[in-house]
This record gives C-alpha cells, sequence and structure tokens, in this order.
C-alpha cells in the first residue's frame, strides 16, 4: 500500500526477484513511479478497506507492506491484513518514532526513511535469504541479520549458537539493540545478528531458518 518513493521501489525491487506485486494507491497518478516496465497489478482506492484489498489479491498474498505518507492509514492498513485476512508477514513504515516503538511491541515490524525503508522491508518480505550489516575489507568475515524460524522463539541464544556454530553477538529487540548471553530467550519479533566467515552464510541460515531439531 502507497506507491511513493519507497512503495515503487519496493514493487520493482520484489517484482525483479520474480514475486508477483500488486500496489495499492487513492492516486492514479503515483502509479507512474512504477515504470512502464511494471507488469504488476496496481489498484486504485484506501488500503485499509477490505474491498480494495482483495481487488488487489491480498487474500492470496505471502506479506503486506503499508508504505503511505500517513502513520495512521499504514497502521490501520497494516492491522487489517493481520487480523481480518490472517497474513503474518506485514511491516508498516512509521514516521514518529513513538508510535513505532509501541507498534512494535503490538507485534507489528515497523521501518522508516526512503532507501533504508525499502531496503528493510525487503528483508522482513523475503525473509528466506540474509542480508549483511557489515563485512571486513577482505570480505572473508561478515556480520549478518538472519531470518530465524518463529519455532526458535522460546529458546535460547546458546542454543541457537551451538546449533549454527556460529556467535549471535546482538539482536535488535522493539528498535533497540541488546547484547544477549547464552541463556538470554528469543523473543517472538527480535532480528538476530550472526557474525560468521562468508563462506558458512548459506550453513547458518539453513539451520536457523529452520525449525529446531530435537535432541
Amino acid at each position: 500500500m502507497g506507491c511513493g518513493r519507497v512503495g515503487s521501489r519496493l514493487a520493482n525491487s520484489l517484482e525483479k526477484r520474480g514475486h508477483s506485486v500488486a500496489v495499492i494507491d487513492i492516486d492514479v497518478e503515483a502509479f507512474r513511479r512504477l515504470g512502464p516496465t511494471f507488469a504488476g497489478r496496481t489498484v486504485k482506492g484506501v488500503g485499509f478497506d477490505r474491498d480494495v484489498l482483495i481487488r488487489a489479491g491480498i487474500e492470496k498474498a505471502e506479506g503486506f507492506a503499508a508504505v503511505s505518507s500517513g502513520d495512521n492509514s499504514n497502521i490501520l492498513a497494516a492491522r487489517v491484513v493481520r487480523e481480518f485476512f490472517d497474513v503474518e508477514n506485514v511491516v508498516a513504515r512509521i514516521y514518529d518514532p513513538g508510535r513505532a516503538e509501541v507498534y512494535e511491541r503490538l507485534g507489528i515490524p515497523t521501518v522508516a526513511t526512503v532507501r533504508w525503508a525499502a531496503d528493510k522491508v525487503l528483508r522482513r518480505l523475503l525473509p528466506g535469504g540474509s542480508e549483511p550489516v557489515w563485512r571486513d575489507q577482505s570480505g572473508a568475515v561478515r556480520l549478518t541479520e538472519v531470518h530465524v524460524h518463529p519455532d526458535w522463539v522460546g529458546h535460547t541464544i546458546g542454543r541457537m549458537q551451538e546449533a549454527a556454530r556460529t556467535p549471535i553477538p546482538f539482536l535488535l529487540r522493539v528498535g533497540s539493540g541488546i547484547v544477549p548471553r547464552a541463556d538470554t530467550i528469543f523473543q517472538d519479533g527480535d532480528l538476530a545478528y550472526a557474525a560468521c566467515e562468508t563462506e558458512r552464510v548459506s550453513d547458518v541460515e539453513s539451520v536457523l531458518g529452520a525449525p529446531p531439531r530435537r535432541h
């Protein structure tokens, strides 16, 4: 929802990755930002209107990003999509940092600013692949935001580090960074950052991106 700078960039990025995309905006002129090569669906209307969402294909959607210019519209749309259409993979753009923290606590991930928001939303919508946050000059080692399977919620960071055979030096929880201990419990909504050799990134992804194995 929203075809401004973030929405149009996000829609084109997702389409280039092979995903089918529908874009909702109240202003049809906004769709011009998508460019002539965009092959997805464009729907005129208010993004929190259920009929508009259905026309956009929300009933078959695997993810929803509310990135219009209004905080209230974004959070309302995110809640409608999650609560009425049972779409779990939802993210909302919020300008007010205070509001963002509140909605993070309600379990709705929030992001802000244009380029950073588009990249961050992509990571939330495409959880199968990690994104490097830092890498050394040689490229041999990196700090990576890794998608963690929901079944790891309730397990300790120590268990996760042991399974992935790599350190998890910090978490992002409700918008704040924390340095976890081995007995820190991984919570719903946490973002995990793993430090590992570049050649082991796929191994770490496969372990943490899958449910934990039973001992």
